[in-house]
């Protein structure tokens, strides 16, 4: 492997305008919501100057996520997905001028603020599922995985120079111009998924049961679980996942760590979040190394399991620059492991149920990560900060180890190589007919 094919690969971009053009639109649109967020929280601070209510904020954010996250899926599998995310993608930008309209106006009430959020956090779980099934259908099957860690780096970029933007446009503009930022960037994306062909899940006359017809033509059917717990990559791949961030998810000890370590300095505190992003950003840089193995399955698991361990010597490290290189080490980690699973994820489901294996993907998604934090924090109140981190990332590394062991198809996986028969990408397809049904993955025997 040339030094060129271990970075960042972007051969996607390069094959399909489309995936280009959607790629250029998402980014923009994170780097908007990164703004925004920062707009929201400290408007709620200035209404309220309460923790409480800042608190809030995850709450409003949350609860549509994970309670229309799921009929996200649903529709996905049910809908023409380009349609879907159109429809939910103006939704955030009409949010969004509504969050322009309310700041300029000098709102006072702190309840409108977070009901707009609520909103733009609905519409994003309603459209998500869909979202996450566009680039194994607009890019050839071996540029599925460079494609999902150009996204990756696209969101780890937005996490470092969103919220610096987002000082400078708070101190020279205020709210309004920040709102109005993510309305523009909003609407860059709108007009990328626009510009998408016809995404409407793909099916084959296999797929229909005896006597089911006209019931199968109306929607899906039911099974988007079924599917998961049926394939055993699948259910291993989710649970490595949550083993990951249930049982070691750290940024709720960090505020503890830093002061019992370091003096309760802000700035170090921003060190950690900092480090975890720049080591998936680096990772993201490198991922035409990782992108190119086809042993997707066991590149998670190695990942998941490095992550873990990463955690619990952030736990045991005495001097600043040690612990941030732990951190490091843990976000270039989690970022091998989410693009690995995103791809097997979209592989090994079958296309008509990709919206509602994605959902659950979603959810897993949302919901480890912010019961991981609730687990370390109370944890951490019972026994101690080290003990906590320490504890957590041994018993993920450790549970991930067993599920690879317990898992084969999982640890065997292969993800479909460049030497396979793959379809063109679906732009290339004529918009009156439907892509034909990408074939399935080459799997290792059981």
């Amino acid at each position: 492997m040339t030094w060129r094919e271990r970075l960042i690969d972007v051969r996607p971009l390069r094959a399909s305008q489309p995936f280009r053009d959607l790629w250029i639109g998402s980014s923009l649109a994170s780097i908007g919501q990164q703004i925004a967020g920062v707009a929201v929280l400290l408007q709620v601070w200035d209404l309220t100057h309460s923790p409480l209510w800042t608190g809030a904020i995850g709450l409003a954010t949350a609860v549509p996520l994970l309670v229309l996250g799921l009929v996200g899926g649903s529709l996905a599998d049910a809908v023409d997905r380009r349609t879907l995310v159109r429809t939910t993608t103006a939704g955030q930008v009409l949010a969004a001028v509504g969050l322009v309209a309310q700041a300029a106006a000098g709102n006072r009430s702190v309840l409108l603020l977070l009901a707009l959020v609520a909103v733009q956090s609905g519409c994003a779980a309603l459209g998500a599922p869909a979202w996450r099934t566009f680039p194994v259908r607009l890019l050839p099957a071996e540029q599925v995985a460079a494609g999902l860690a150009l996204q990756n780096v696209a969101f780890q970029a937005s996490m470092l120079v969103g919220p610096a933007l987002a000082g400078i446009v708070l101190a020279q503009w205020h709210y309004p111009a920040a709102y109005a930022i993510q309305a523009l960037a909003g609407v860059a994306s709108l007009i990328a998924v626009v510009r998408l062909p016809p995404m409407a899940a793909l099916r084959t006359d296999s797929d229909r049961q005896p006597g089911y017809g006209a019931r199968q033509r109306r929607g899906p059917a039911r099974g988007g679980w079924r599917i998961i717990l049926q394939r055993p990559a699948l259910w291993g791949s989710f649970a490595a996942d949550l083993a990951a961030t249930v049982l070691a998810m750290p940024i709720a000890i960090f505020p503890l760590i830093n002061e019992i370590r370091f003096e309760g300095n802000p700035r170090t505190l921003g060190f950690f979040l900092s480090a975890i992003a720049i080591g998936g950003l680096g990772a993201g840089l490198l991922s035409g190394t990782v992108t190119r193995l086809h042993r997707s399955g066991l590149v998670q698991l190695v990942a998941a399991t490095v992550w873990g361990l990463a955690l619990a010597g952030f736990g045991l490290a005495g001097p600043l620059w040690l612990a941030l290189c732990c951190l490091a080490i843990a976000g270039a980690a989690d970022t091998v492991a989410v693009v690995t699973r995103g791809a097997l994820v979209q592989f090994e489901t079958p296309d008509h149920y990709r919206g509602r294996v994605s959902s659950v993907e979603h959810v897993i998604g949302i919901a480890g990560p912010e019961v991981g934090n609730f687990r370390g924090g109370l944890l951490a109140s019972l026994t101690s900060a080290p003990m906590a981190l320490v504890a957590g990332g041994l018993a993920a590394a450790l549970t991930v180890v067993t599920v690879g062991m317990i898992n084969r198809p999982l640890r065997d996986y292969r993800a479909p190589s460049e030497h396979e028969d793959s379809p063109p990408p679906e732009a290339a397809a004529p918009p009156s007919e439907p892509a034909p049904e990408r074939p399935p993955p080459c799997r290792a025997k059981r």
